[in-house]
């Protein structure tokens, strides 16, 4: 493993990471797999809403290298070394390569499932076809019950309102809840708009949203601070999503640790972050370690940078 790290740093990757990125690939290098993010306090938990379980502010996305055929080694790894050091939530879908994250972790699944809230979504806003993906992702998954199913992606309140039809993917969330096929439902959206609507439903548990200080990948953000007051009102469990906007939001002057910590000063349970180095869990999970809440004048001048 070693070996194959300092392949990578004399490939030019090392240049990629941040001051405090160097610090942790660091010590994960030189001892192998017990890295700083194993020494001292365990990360901060926040609930998850009304599901109530405890999830750390980090939490594993299956997106980069996880949706990327090829990867079965270096999937295993993350995802192991991500459980290792306190993870507890890992969320996927079946359209992130499709099918491919979700078979990466349903491998790793068959050992420690127990160990895992584990998130999926649908894509398919219909009854049949809802019903038809989820028995999809239960066999990749490798398990008989998925914790959190979500509606992926709805960008508009036209979708909305097609879901909640009568032949709509709702009608099958609440059946495979009832079944317990799933234990929560929630839905996903770039929408703070769209979410608000979801939340005047008062039928799902958590949602999954955007959040980042440029704004990127979001729309209607003229609704989110209203959106995070009703969202806790309700107890629902929000989750943030694209905190570095799939990476374009590392540059010289913005680091990882900083994104993070801006988006850990909204009120969201945790955040859900793709991987593409084993290096980076330990680097996350020492940024959540070190997490002290921003002040608003601290969020407005690391919004101000983009």
């Amino acid at each position: 493993m070693q070996n194959i790290l300092i392949t990578k740093v004399m490939r030019g990757r090392l240049l990629s990471l941040s001051t405090f990125g160097v610090a942790v690939f660091a010590s994960y290098l030189l001892t192998g797999f017990i890295g700083a993010a194993e020494a001292g306090q365990e990360m901060p938990t926040r609930k998850l809403g009304r599901t109530g379980h405890s999830t750390p502010l980090f939490s594993l996305g299956g997106q980069s290298v996880i949706e990327r055929r090829g990867n079965d080694e270096l999937a295993d790894e993350i995802i192991n070394r991500a459980l290792d050091l306190g993870v507890n939530y890992i969320d996927t879908a079946p359209r992130y390569g499709n099918g491919i994250s979700e078979r990466y972790i349903g491998r790793v699944m068959r050992e420690r499932r127990n160990e895992v809230f584990l998130a999926t979504k649908s894509h398919d806003y219909t009854y049949e076809g809802t019903m038809r993906l989820i028995d999809e992702s239960l066999e990749r998954l490798s398990t008989d019950k998925i914790d959190l199913y979500q509606h992926h992606n709805v960008a508009s309140l036209q979708q909305l309102d097609q879901i909640a039809a009568e032949d709509g993917a709702l009608r099958a969330f609440l059946e495979l809840r009832e079944e317990g096929k799933v234990r929560y439902i929630g839905i996903t959206s770039h929408s703070p708009k769209v979410l608000l609507r979801a939340l005047e439903m008062d039928v799902y548990d958590c949602m999954l949203i955007t959040l980042n200080p440029a704004g990127s990948h979001m729309r209607d953000r003229q609704y989110l601070d209203e959106f995070l007051r009703q969202a806790e009102d309700k107890e629902v469990g929000v989750i943030a999503m694209k905190v570095a906007a799939r990476g374009r939001l590392l540059r010289g002057d913005v680091e990882m640790r900083e994104l993070l910590h801006y988006v850990w000063s909204h009120p969201v349970a945790t955040a859900v972050v793709g991987i593409s180095e084993v290096w980076q869990v330990d680097e996350n999970v020492e940024s959540a370690k070190s997490f002290e809440e921003m002040t608003e004048s601290e969020k407005r001048q690391l919004e101000d940078r983009f």
